[in-house]
């Protein structure tokens, strides 16, 4: 199976996050999970769950499957020597947006998403805020010029969801086709018919 890392940062929509590791690991992938201190407090607020338990409530916790600390900076997946099939930066804050976009890397989820530029390895940041300013649509184009996928979480209706987590699918398995998963989450577009 596959290797990816997520990211979680404190934008709203820490559900996204959680809907795509347990899909993730549902169907036997490896995750590396890193989550900035504003994402876990977003995630506990949000979902009443922190980053060790959406390992749990999924059976993740594994040898193959880990958690590690935003400032360890001495983690596998800040190395590019630690072969990834790619990272998903979900929810991305604009300030994480940013940081990417300037190459900082001041901690871990920074340092891992370089190297997937780096390493051409595919990086998908999904951004979810509103309005958009020209400071972040300018960060947005710098990011997709390097090769970045930014996939804003904008649900569709052409699937006519009833409920929240419908259109919460809707986005996670869109990720997921970008990643090259496959899933059901979503029914595809079949022109109306």
């Amino acid at each position: 199976m596959s290797r990816y890392i997520v990211g979680i940062t404190g934008a709203s929509g820490s559900i996204y996050a959680v809907r795509l590791v347990e899909e993730l690991l549902k169907y036997g992938h490896e995750v590396h999970l890193v989550i900035t201190d504003n994402g876990r407090k977003v995630m506990a607020y949000e979902t009443g769950l922190d980053g060790g338990q959406i390992l749990q409530k999924t059976g993740g916790i594994s040898r193959r499957s880990g958690i590690y600390d935003n400032s360890d900076l001495f983690a596998p997946i800040a190395s590019g020597s630690f072969k990834t099939d790619g990272m998903v930066v979900i929810p991305c804050s604009m300030a994480t947006l940013g940081e990417i976009a300037s190459g900082s890397s001041k901690n871990l989820l920074g340092r891992a998403a370089d190297v997937c530029i780096k390493e051409k390895r595919k990086l998908v940041l999904v951004p979810r805020e509103t309005p958009l300013s020209s400071l972040h649509l300018r960060n947005m184009l710098t990011l997709s010029e390097a090769g970045v996928l930014i996939f804003p979480a904008m649900p569709a209706f052409y699937h006519r969801p009833s409920s929240v987590g419908e259109m919460v699918d809707f986005i996670v398995g869109r990720v997921l086709d970008s990643l090259g998963v496959k899933n059901e989450l979503y029914k595809e577009w079949d022109g109306g018919s």
